[in-house]
């Protein structure tokens, strides 16, 4: 029988080295992480201030415009582009963090920026809640199906020139 101690990776570690490798792994994951959130500055995307929308620079034409919009005194970014349920909001706060990030990282991102359906839904939502009474009418009517939004018309009322809200291509 032979005698393979000189084989280090033939032995099962310890519990304490495993715990040890276990510990240096966590910490490099909580390292680069927290770098990336710090670097990201993720804290600025838990509020309501616009200016964190223009963290990635893609987003600054639809911040400069919204800052001379009609809607500039009335609507911030979250109000228009958010659920308003505590939930919902960080719901889809989290999926769309998880998409900038993964565009932004991988440079697989529209460009003009567009919306996603399911954002765009939320902006429909936002949209009829705030103007209810000026478009209950105009909303209640039947036979325009789901391609009716506020920006089909609207285009340019958050965001001044076409800024990827919706309407038909150019």
């Amino acid at each position: 029988m032979a005698n393979h101690d000189w084989m280090p990776l033939a032995r099962p570690m310890s519990g304490t080295a495993t715990l040890a490798v276990l510990g240096a792994l966590v910490g490099v994951l909580l390292g680069v992480g927290g770098y990336t959130f710090f670097y990201a500055e993720g804290l600025s995307y838990l509020s309501t201030d616009p200016k964190a929308c223009v963290n990635c620079h893609i987003m600054r034409p639809q911040y400069d415009s919204w800052q001379k919009s009609s809607h500039h005194a009335v609507a911030k970014c979250v109000d228009c582009h958010l659920p308003h349920d505590f939930i919902g909001k960080y719901v889809a706060k989290a999926e769309n963090g998880w998409h900038h990030s993964k565009g932004f990282t991988l440079q697989d991102f529209d460009e003009p920026i567009t919306i996603k359906p399911g954002n765009s839904r939320i902006l429909q939502d936002n949209c009829l809640a705030c103007h209810r009474d000026l478009v209950h009418e105009a909303a209640a009517e039947t036979g325009r199906g789901d391609e009716f939004t506020c920006v089909h018309c609207h285009q340019s009322v958050g965001h001044g020139d076409r800024a990827g809200l919706g309407g038909p291509r150019s």
